[in-house]
């Protein structure tokens, strides 16, 4: 058992994230988000995937290009202080990383379909990590993370904009 992070293993921001996650299993959650993404956008028509809720707001698609880049960063960043490398992590900025994209180019099956490969290389990783690594710690954009928080993270962080989804995107 993996076991839910303490307070001190992440940033007070980012424990609005963690908080979305339910139970101690941090990767039986992040394998049950793989399901809900196909069942709630995998039948969108691609006009409906260009839909913003409010001016300003990102696309469907580009929700999802989003979700997925920061699953891949996410990712690299536990792998990096798993592996106990030393040197801190910048961050990164989402919106110039979605504007870099063009997501709305992209199919929504298209971004389903990356994020579900992506995933899937999360879950790998994070399965054949050796126990020590689980509470090694690292720093990114200035702030310190285990790689359990971590863990716990990029399941809030789907399960936050999976909420958005149902509550602003598809009502």
């Amino acid at each position: 058992m993996i076991g839910r992070p303490e307070t001190h293993e992440a940033s007070e921001f980012h424990w609005n994230y963690i908080n979305e996650v339910e139970g101690d299993d941090p990767l039986a959650a992040l394998l049950n988000q793989l399901p809900q993404f196909d069942e709630l956008l995998g039948d969108l028509s691609e006009e409906k995937s260009l839909h913003r809720y409010a001016t300003g707001k990102w696309s469907i698609r580009e929700a999802m290009s989003h979700i997925t880049d920061t699953e891949r960063i996410f990712a690299g960043r536990a792998l990096w202080f798993a592996r106990g490398l030393g040197d801190p992590l910048p961050g990164f900025d989402q919106d110039v990383a979605v504007a870099g994209a063009e997501a709305d180019r992209v199919r929504l099956a298209d971004h389903l379909e990356e994020f579900r490969q992506v995933r899937l290389s999360t879950l790998t990783l994070y399965r054949h990590l050796p126990p020590t690594a689980w509470m090694r710690t690292g720093t990114a954009n200035g702030k310190t993370f285990t790689v359990r928080a971590m863990a716990f993270l990029l399941a809030g962080h789907a399960e936050h904009h999976l909420t958005l989804f149902r509550e602003k995107y598809l009502v």
